[in-house]
């Protein structure tokens, strides 16, 4: 029993590496940010304005949904700039628009765009769905809910028959997995408060991973902490209570990383997309979600925890600087050559090495990630060969195209 039209995986898009890796996992929808009015607006994981019609283009073309985050508070200065932002979105064909300002949702609303409310917006109760469902289909609720609270608004949403404007009950989506922050619903003033640059417009320099020590200023004597990093939390990760959340009446699933790798949005939309399946097909157990956990671990995280889902009354906070992941991806080389009627690529290995029984990603902005098995490959004088040394090229079989100038990577664990 199929899922699709009953519960959407939404993935993140910092890049079209990551886009294309969020549809080969199976996502339902993508949301990424173009321009500087988004909360990733001053990192990599950003598109330009003029990128905007070819995602849209990109997702019809494989039948996903496209969320254009305009997400920041916004300034007077600024308001002509929103209305041509949503007018483009418009015009592309983007399937709708995340915001929190009411300068955003109110012009979307004006001109026909379907507007979807972001976390920023703080929702945790059904009067505040109430109100907001006059301009959106779809809500996110706050992060620091229950599982039992958000049982309580979807059952409410149906009591009172809430709609949207498109006349269909308003549907409630939830962060799944993915970094948190430490401020309520990401409201966070740290960074404006240290570096002039908030949070809140999208330039958060993430204080918060720092570690810190923490001092009597009186005496001087430094206090007894769990760990230094202190401010810094756990990533969400929901795959073993994920039949309580949809139980809960949860529609939308969103996956946070838009500054993280396509492998990571690939692996983490794989997982969650088996988890949904499962759900539906009565095989959600214990050794599903054994193996899920071992997938998500090996992709980029600061430590998992549950959230406030279950109840927890305090935050788990990482132990560590950057990844937990139990593997990591190294830089080989770079795909010369492709021979499409063989299907066969030819691979130029620029650092370390590569061995039969590795295994190797690569990825693309058209390709996406592809991930390989090495059982054979040939060297340049078409020999079978075991390994293949830095500044030599090899061949190698596939069973998906793949494109010149696509970057090789193998997996290695993390130690």
């Amino acid at each position: 029993m199929s899922y699709k039209g009953k519960i959407e995986i939404m993935s993140p898009a910092g890049s079209y590496e990551s886009l294309m890796a969020a549809i080969q996992g199976g996502a339902g929808s993508i949301y990424f940010g173009a321009g500087k009015l988004n909360m990733r607006s001053r990192s990599s994981a950003n598109f330009s304005l003029d990128d905007i019609s070819n995602i849209a283009d990109i997702c019809r073309q494989n039948g996903v949904k496209s969320y254009l985050t305009l997400n920041t508070i916004v300034y007077d200065n600024e308001l002509e700039e929103i209305k041509s932002i949503i007018e483009t979105a418009k015009q592309s064909g983007i399937s709708a628009i995340i915001a929190s300002d009411i300068s955003v949702i109110q012009y979307a609303r004006q001109i026909g765009v379907e507007i979807h409310i972001s976390t920023q917006c703080n929702i945790t109760n059904i009067e505040a769905v109430k109100f907001y469902s006059q301009f959106a289909d779809v809500m996110v609720l706050a992060r620091e809910l229950s599982i039992k609270q958000v049982k309580e608004i979807t059952t409410q949403i149906k009591e009172q028959d809430i709609r949207g404007p498109k006349g269909e009950l308003v549907q409630i989506e939830v962060f799944v997995h993915g970094a948190l922050c430490m401020a309520v619903s990401g409201k966070c003033y740290l960074s404006l408060h240290n570096h002039n640059l908030s949070a809140n417009r999208g330039a958060c320099l993430q204080d918060c991973r720092r570690a810190y020590r923490v001092y009597d200023k009186d005496s001087e004597v430094e206090l007894e902490i769990d760990n230094e990093y202190i401010m810094s939390p756990k990533d969400l990760k929901t795959v073993q209570i994920l039949d309580k959340i949809l139980d809960a009446g949860v529609t939308v699933l969103k996956i946070e990383g838009r500054g993280r790798s396509p492998e990571y949005v690939k692996t983490v939309t794989q997982c969650y997309n088996r988890a949904v399946e499962a759900y539906f097909n009565d095989n959600f157990n214990e050794e599903l979600v054994e193996d899920l956990n071992k997938k998500l671990s090996s992709v980029y995280n600061r430590g998992f925890w549950e959230g406030y889902y279950m109840g927890a009354k305090l935050g788990e906070w990482t132990e560590r600087h950057g990844s937990s992941a139990t593997h990591k991806k190294v830089y080989v080389g770079k795909v010369i050559n492709f021979y499409n009627k063989i299907m066969v690529a030819q691979i130029k290995v620029d650092t370390y090495d590569v061995s039969v029984n590795e295994d190797l990603i690569v990825i693309g902005p058209t390709t996406g990630v592809y991930e390989l098995h090495v059982e054979k490959m040939l060297n340049s004088d078409d020999i079978e060969a075991d390994k293949i040394n830095k500044g030599e090229t090899f061949t190698i079989s596939t069973s998906e195209i793949l494109r010149r100038n696509d970057d090789v990577y193998k997996i290695v664990l993390n130690q």
